[in-house]
């Protein structure tokens, strides 16, 4: 049985994958509409903070400020649900995390090889490779929950567990590989943070908003120092206290008061400012572009062999048990649904090829929404047609 906690994140991510997918469409009909140029405007529109005359100025539109900081704030959010799932939750003992971890790995593994595969020989291509090695917990999950009893409740927290794992591998990945000229005396700044975010962890101080300003001064010294700012976020949600000793817990309250903001707006903004793609005038050879097919592919076949793959040898060697009440019918086709990368697949599109052209991000919107609406298509024909 699942507790109420996970029955209402559930609820959540199912009402947001919803609104995450109007907003979707929405940017898809506006930039192929005669009110296109009004939506590009709009993603260009200027944002300003200053402190002091010239002490710190940040300047960008509209899209950066929603890739850079609100993201920071889902980035924020996804943190939490780590540390959750790592303190008491579905990853907290080994013999329950062993399956999902192994899973959520071959799910990042052999997507990136057929992307590699695919775009071999092209050194620019090849910044990519981690495009398809993310999936979309929203849209996922929502899926899931509109099937209902068609997919056992163990299915649905193993494609929990997947999905929040393959963030923590995303995040690895972007810190990794998607940073470029740093600021060792930024770092330096991001570093001060993280200690004084430690030492308010040990000092046991309990108000998550102290540790979300620290955060915040964090964001901007890594935003400044060439690392992606998002993942101030991450590290941020990692130091607030799971437990106050009297059976409350900050980190889960902040999550829940978060969690209908990011849904609801975060998410959605993010949406509509980076999956508009104009169609109109599209040479189709576009469709079979490397970049597009290598994302297609992944996400489409990539996700869903490397996954189940990964699940199938750990539980046919027995050192993992094959998720309660569920076929194997059902695994593929909630391991299909890992396939779904929309958000992140388009964040970490957005870093392999920045200030490359239009011409790259349309080749990695036609992969991203052409893989996750046929990942999307077949694990829902899978799971609908499956027999317990």
């Amino acid at each position: 049985m699942l507790t109420s906690g996970i029955k209402r994140f559930f609820a959540s991510e199912s009402a947001g994958g919803i609104v995450l997918a109007i907003a979707a469409l929405a940017a898809l009909i506006v930039s192929n509409s005669p009110w296109s140029e009004a939506y590009r405007a709009f993603g260009r529109i200027p944002g300003e903070v200053r402190v002091g005359e010239d002490w710190l100025v940040l300047a960008k539109p509209l899209v950066v400020w929603v890739n850079d900081l609100w993201m920071a704030v889902f980035f924020f959010l996804v943190g939490l649900e780590i540390k959750r799932e790592f303190v008491h939750g579905e990853l907290a003992q080994r013999s329950q995390a062993v399956l999902p971890a192994v899973a959520a790995a071959g799910g990042m593994l052999v997507p990136a090889l057929i992307y590699v595969a695919v775009t071999w020989g092209d050194a620019v291509a090849l910044r990519g490779w981690a495009i398809p090695a993310a999936t979309d917990i929203a849209f996922a999950i929502g899926i899931v929950m509109l099937l209902g009893s068609r997919v056992p409740a163990s299915l649905k927290v193993f494609l929990t567990a997947v999905a929040i794992l393959d963030d923590v591998g995303a995040i690895a990945v972007i810190a990794l590989f998607y940073t470029h000229q740093v600021s060792p005396l930024m770092l330096l700044g991001a570093g001060a943070c993280l200690v004084a975010l430690a030492a308010l962890n040990r000092a046991r101080v309990m108000r998550a908003d102290v540790y979300v300003l620290v955060g915040l001064v964090m964001w901007t010294c890594v935003l400044k120092s060439g690392v992606h700012a998002t993942l101030a976020g991450v590290l941020t949600a990692l130091f607030i206290p799971s437990d106050d000793g009297k059976g409350h817990s900050p980190a889960e309250s902040l999550e829940h008061g978060l969690h209908p903001w990011v849904a609801f707006l975060v998410l959605p903004m993010f949406a509509f400012t980076n999956a508009g793609v104009a169609l109109r005038g599209l040479d189709p050879a576009e469709l079979l572009n490397p970049i597009s097919l290598g994302i297609a592919l992944g996400l489409l076949l990539g996700k869903a062999v490397g996954v189940f793959g990964s699940a199938w040898l750990m539980i046919r060697l027995g050192l993992a048990a094959m998720p309660g009440g569920a076929s194997w019918s059902q695994l593929f086709g909630v391991c299909a649904l890992c396939g779904i990368g929309f958000t992140m697949s388009l964040f970490i599109g957005g870093l392999a090829f920045a200030g490359l052209g239009e011409d790259f991000e349309t080749r990695v919107k036609l992969g991203v929404i052409g893989g996750s609406l046929l990942s999307g298509i077949l694990g829902t024909l899978i799971l609908a047609r499956a027999k317990d």
